[in-house]
């Protein structure tokens, strides 16, 4: 398989993907061929389908969860936090004067930085959250079972480990910061897109009071 495709290469969802996966197993059990061969053929179809499905959620730039990824799983998890009356938290974190970054060390440092970040905020977070790359220069963090208050800890420890990390490309020290906004599901939420409303409205208000802090939807 070609590596290089891009990811529009993939345009289908897992689900669809699974069925296909499915039917060809089905197919392959039906073939005039040893059980040997058949467990073989399976096998490299499996590997195949597996490395198909992660490029098919997967931002090629960051290897984090693409948009599309997170506007299927989004719903899945806001209703089951719903249904259990479970704590969920949404965070958006906006890598801060990210176009000067790009204007004056040009694109190519700005995916150094985006892979840097997204790196850090992967190993910042349980594997039971969920890090996406939301558009751009945004991540967005689903904490599963997490309150607010709770959410704020980790976020905060990754806004200064992002402040200290140690960038450097080409030679040059940059200095990167992010601002980070945060908002966890209520008895007034809604649906879903008010959870992602109201943390862009607490990124935005972290912005205005200066960026490279952590604002709750609370602080609004």
């Amino acid at each position: 398989m070609d590596n290089n495709l891009s990811s529009n290469s993939f345009d289908l969802s897992p689900e669809i993907l699974d069925e296909i996966q499915l039917n060809i197993e089905e197919i392959i059990k039906g073939f005039p061929i040893s059980e040997t061969n058949k467990i073989d053929v399976i096998k490299k179809i499996n590997f195949m389908y597996s490395h198909t499905k992660h490029l098919s959620v997967t931002d090629p730039l960051t290897g984090l969860y693409n948009r599309r990824h997170f506007d299927n799983m989004i719903e899945r998890e806001f209703l089951r936090a719903q249904r259990y009356s479970n704590d969920l938290s949404i965070a958006l974190i906006d890598v801060d004067f990210f176009k000067k970054v790009n204007d004056t060390h040009g694109h190519l440092c700005g995916d150094y930085v985006l892979k840097e970040v997204a790196y850090l905020t992967l190993q910042t977070f349980r594997k039971t959250d969920m890090v996406f790359r939301y558009g751009g220069e945004e991540i967005l963090v689903i904490l599963t079972e997490t309150p607010l208050e709770k959410a704020v800890i980790p976020l905060e420890r990754l806004r200064k480990s992002i402040e200290n990390y140690p960038f450097n490309y080409d030679g040059k020290d940059i200095k990167i910061t992010v601002s980070i906004g945060v908002e966890s599901l209520c008895e007034e939420t809604h649906n879903f897109e008010e959870l992602i409303d109201h943390a862009d409205k607490a990124l935005y208000k972290a912005k205005d009071n200066g960026r490279n802090q952590v604002v709750t939807s609370s602080a609004l």
